[in-house]
This record gives C-alpha cells, sequence and structure tokens, in this order.
C-alpha cells in the first residue's frame, strides 16, 4: 500500500506528471466528443417536447451542465489552491491556474443559455435573480482570480494570492446551489437531486447527463493542454523542459 502511495506521489512533480498528461489528453478527448455527440442526439432528436416550455427547453442540455461544472471546476481549482498553499508544491498552483479559464467559460455559457431561455419563459434577458446574481459573482471570482495571477510576474506569489482568492471565494458556491430554496426566487429548483426521483422524462435526464460527462470530459481535456503549456513556461530552464523541447524539435 505504502509503495503505491508513493508511486503516486511521483506525479505532484511537474516533470513527472507532464507525460502522464500527455497521454491522457486523447482519451478525455475522445470521451468528451462520444457523450457530446451521444447527448445532443437525445437532447435534440430524441427526448420529448415539454408541455409547458416547448421546444425551447432544449436550452437545458447546455445551460445546466455548464452551471454544474462552472461550480465544479471552481472546487476542483481552490482545492488545488489549498494544496499549493499548505505544501507549497509547484504543481498545484499550475493546475489551479489551468482550471480557471475553463472554468470562467463555464460561468459564461451558463449565464448566457440562462438568458437564452430567460427572454421567451420570463419576458427578459435578466433579472437580478439569487441564483443568476450569485452566478454572475463566480464569472466575476475567476475573472479575478486570472486577473490577480496575471498582474504579479512571480508564479510563486500569483499562485498564492490567487490561493487566497479562490479560497475566499469557495463561500458563493454553496449559496449559488442553495439559493432558490433560500431565497423566493424566479429560476426554477432543481429538476435532479440525490435525495429525489428526477422531475423529468428519463430519456431528458439521459440527454442531461451525458451532456454533463461531455462537459466534463471536455474541460479535464483541455485543462490538461493548458497545464502541460504552463509547465512548459514556467519551468523552461529546467532540464526536463529543454529535453522535452528538444524532442520536440523546438
Amino acid at each position: 500500500m505504502n509503495n503505491r502511495l508513493i508511486n503516486w506521489f511521483k506525479y505532484a512533480s511537474p516533470q513527472s506528471f507532464y507525460p502522464l498528461a500527455g497521454k491522457m489528453i486523447p482519451w478525455f478527448t475522445a470521451l468528451a466528443v462520444i457523450f457530446g455527440i451521444a447527448g445532443l442526439w437525445i437532447g435534440m432528436a430524441v427526448a420529448p417536447t415539454d408541455f409547458q416550455q416547448g421546444e425551447g427547453y432544449r436550452i437545458i442540455f447546455i445551460h445546466v451542465p455548464a452551471s454544474w461544472m462552472s461550480m465544479f471546476i471552481y472546487l476542483v481549482m481552490a482545492f488545488w489552491a489549498a494544496l499549493g498553499l499548505a505544501y507549497n508544491t509547484r504543481l498545484s498552483g499550475m493546475m489551479a491556474s489551468a482550471l480557471a479559464p475553463t472554468g470562467a467559460l463555464m460561468a459564461f455559457l451558463s449565464l448566457w443559455t440562462g438568458a437564452l431561455w430567460g427572454k421567451p419563459m420570463w419576458g427578459t434577458w435578466w433579472v437580478w435573480d439569487a441564483r443568476l446574481t450569485s452566478e454572475l459573482i463566480l464569472l466575476f471570482l475567476y475573472i479575478g482570480f486570472i486577473a490577480l495571477q496575471a498582474s504579479i510576474d512571480d508564479p510563486r506569489r500569483a499562485d498564492k494570492a490567487g490561493a487566497i482568492l479562490a479560497l475566499v471565494g469557495v463561500v458563493n458556491i454553496p449559496i449559488i446551489y442553495f439559493s432558490v430554496k433560500w431565497w423566493n426566487t424566479l429560476h426554477q429548483g432543481s429538476s435532479v437531486s440525490l435525495t429525489k426521483s428526477p422531475s423529468m422524462a428519463m430519456l431528458m435526464l439521459w440527454g442531461m447527463l451525458l451532456m454533463a460527462l461531455s462537459f466534463w470530459m471536455y474541460s479535464i481535456a483541455v485543462s490538461l493542454i493548458r497545464a502541460r503549456s504552463i509547465m512548459l513556461e514556467r519551468e523552461r530552464n529546467t532540464e526536463w523542459v529543454k529535453d522535452v523541447l528538444a524532442g520536440e524539435g523546438k
């Protein structure tokens, strides 16, 4: 057991993690495509029309997975940031930095698709609804994290400053999730719950879950690609990076 832990701990260094990430990227990319095609086919072509919202409800097959991932990626980013603060590991800060742009993209998609859904359903593109407002704050947290790191020249200091912001922002995640229960809000409640049966047709649920898996696989693949680029940039003066670049003919 201890030997296995030691084997896994070796991937805590950028030098060891770089080739592992390179091997994982094609698999996660392929899974993202497969799940995405299946999810879109079920969601857009097979799932029945909603009796209240008509065909317009199909935006949820993008909106809901993007919303889920925007929150989940932030928690993972904050987890890596916390590891970096606690153990001063180089890889932790790199992973947090790699996750932030994808999380910002998911938060933007969540807000944009929510506006597209809200216009025909509510009659307006935007309302200062508790969930919408807290999701907008999440987007600002991502942008603030990216901007803060970019404003500090020393990567290690940038990682620590970003980590503090990321950890403070974690308080916003339960606010987003529970906002529809805590306040009187226009936003509908969750259709999928761990403790209750789903309040939607099974085909709709399968389409949404497949799209969520696609978004998840995509987020991992893109974050690993970005992490490898960050490793090469930050470790450019080390021998292992020089060897990698020499092997790639750069």
